[in-house]
């Protein structure tokens, strides 16, 4: 009888020592999980600074081959003629009422539902004919690096489920465009500046740009640009009116 009095049960329960064991696991297994997100996101971000790199290089070797094409043309006494644009950017500018059908209909198709929406488009034969017809409501031409860059990076929104999400984080970029190669914003920007083999998937992932009116407004909108006016080609000058409604 001493024995036996002498054990006594447990002041603990049973329960709520397995509970006790089981949030062990979680925060063992929780421990791991978050070690191996850490050293993923550590190789990814060194993977993207290395791209980064790698266009970097890409950029400067092919500006530097323009100019020393330039040189050598000049100097032997020729000019030298850069090759024709394959990428362009469309800036709206003009509302359509009372215009026809088939206007409003290349408008939709460029993605240019509203006032100041932008796109970027291949240059081909097709989209060169579209253009044709809506000239007199939009303003376009050639972008560079540097405006492509401060877009993206600026007023980059992605189509992520029917949804228009910030480019605030590579994981969005990844998770959409994965299957391409893509994974960060550097890769976008590149894609699109080259007008790569992916470009049709990467700028329809894009969502159409929502620029603000120009800074010190517009000069005619019913007149061309090379009469003073503000649609049509401006070549290279349309970098200026990026800068202007960025």
């Amino acid at each position: 009888m001493a024995d036996s009095e002498s054990k006594k049960l447990p002041t603990t329960p049973e329960t709520l020592l397995k509970r006790r064991k089981k949030q062990q696991r979680d925060r063992a297994k929780d421990a791991q999980a978050n070690l191996l997100a850490r050293k993923k996101r550590a190789a990814k971000r060194k993977e993207c600074f290395k791209r980064a790199e790698t266009y970097i290089k890409e950029y400067r070797s092919r500006e530097r081959d323009q100019i020393r094409l330039s040189r050598v043309a000049r100097k032997a006494g020729n000019f030298y003629v850069p090759g024709e644009a394959r990428l362009g950017f469309v800036i709206r500018i003009r509302g359509i009422m009372g215009v026809s059908p088939r206007v409003k209909k290349i408008l939709r198709l460029l993605r240019l539902r509203q006032i100041h929406n932008a796109t970027f488009i291949r240059l081909n034969k097709a989209t060169l004919n579209m253009i044709r017809l809506v000239e007199p409501y939009v303003a376009w031409g050639y972008p560079n690096l540097k405006s492509v860059r401060e877009l993206i990076y600026k007023r980059g929104f992605g189509k992520v489920k029917g949804a228009r999400k910030p480019l605030s984080d590579n994981d969005i970029i990844e998770k959409s465009l994965g299957r391409f190669n893509i994974i960060c914003m550097e890769d976008v920007i590149h894609e699109i500046f080259t007008v790569g083999k992916n470009f049709r998937f990467v700028n329809n992932f894009l969502w159409p740009f929502k620029l603000s009116s120009p800074r010190r407004g517009y000069r005619k909108k019913g007149n061309h640009f090379v009469e003073g006016g503000d649609f049509g080609n401006r070549e290279d000058l349309v970098n200026a009116l990026i800068q202007r409604m960025n």
